[in-house]
């Protein structure tokens, strides 16, 4: 008794075709909300970075 060769839907694990990411439209969605939420925490986290260093660079130059 061999297994067919398959993958795992991302985001409920369910077996699916090797030629498929997702096993329905409802976890392609789910997925796709997940990296746009991820994306935006990204951002949000460069621009806090960013903004501590512009702090950072300007209490220096005041420092001298």
């Amino acid at each position: 008794m061999a297994i067919e060769a398959h993958r795992h839907c991302a985001i409920c694990g369910k077996p699916i075709p090797m030629d498929e990411s997702f096993c329905s439209d409802k976890c392609e969605e789910q997925y796709q909300a997940r990296q746009k939420a991820m994306m935006k925490q990204r951002r949000i986290l460069l621009i806090v970075i960013a903004v501590f260093v512009i702090i950072w660079f300007i209490m220096m130059v005041m420092r001298k």
